[in-house]
């Protein structure tokens, strides 16, 4: 398969030239792309998400050898979300390279945070049937970089956070309320307020929802606690 300059590109921002190129090519094709005899990439997304989570669960293992279960758990989670795996994918430009369909191009697919992750991890699968293991682990701890060593000592996410501070206190869960939304329909932006049934609140704006949803529920977090 002859390389395209965009193939090439993206191979020397991921540091691995493919023997198979066409492994990349599908893992850059979203479904709105797919055809006969044009595979798209959810079947690479499927296999390079365990990948991903044998390289970063043996990563975290190397090191912290103390850590317990309960502390590796949520940097784990931390590490292998699609929210990380989309700043990776952003990190090497992924989005200019993916092969979308005009209705998702013009919704602006090539931002979007779901579509950036799963094609991020498509490439994983895609080199680790490319080259093997080593290869693969190679790629992520490389384009992870320090990514493992930063990772907070609790990594569990906001609303997993909040949610356990109102039930050890004997609150029902947090609510979360969209109360704003602007922007065009291709790029949207959400206010969402977290709230609690004690009447504590706190509001954040986000270019997605689950990400306004979180920094909500963080800015409440840290106002009930006083951190």
């Amino acid at each position: 398969m002859k390389r395209s300059a965009e193939i090439i590109a993206l191979e020397e921002r991921l540091g691995h030239r493919f023997d198979r190129p066409e492994l990349l090519r599908r893992a850059l094709t979203h479904s709105s792309m797919s055809a006969p005899g044009r595979e798209d990439n959810q079947r690479l997304e499927f296999l390079g998400d365990r990948v991903l989570g044998l390289v970063m669960a043996e990563a975290l293992l190397a090191d912290d050898r103390n850590a317990s279960e309960g502390q590796l758990a949520p940097r784990y989670n931390a590490l292998v979300r699609k929210e990380t795996c989309a700043d990776v994918a952003r990190e090497v430009d992924l989005g200019a390279a993916l092969k979308l369909g005009r209705s998702e191009m013009m919704s602006g697919g090539r931002r979007k945070m779901a579509l950036l992750g799963d094609a991020m991890e498509a490439v994983i699968a895609a080199v680790y049937l490319d080259a093997g293991f080593d290869a693969a682990k190679d790629l992520v701890r490389r384009l992870w970089g320090d990514r493992v060593t930063r990772v907070d000592e609790d990594a569990r996410d906001a609303k997993t956070s909040l949610q356990e501070w109102a039930q050890a206190r004997g609150m029902p869960p947090p609510a979360y309320v969209e109360t704003a939304r602007s922007g065009p329909d291709h790029a949207p932006v959400f206010t969402i307020e977290a709230r609690l049934s004690s009447g504590e609140t706190a509001q954040a704006t986000a270019g997605a929802k689950r990400k306004a949803e979180q920094e909500a529920a963080a800015a409440l977090l840290a106002k009930v606690t006083g951190d």
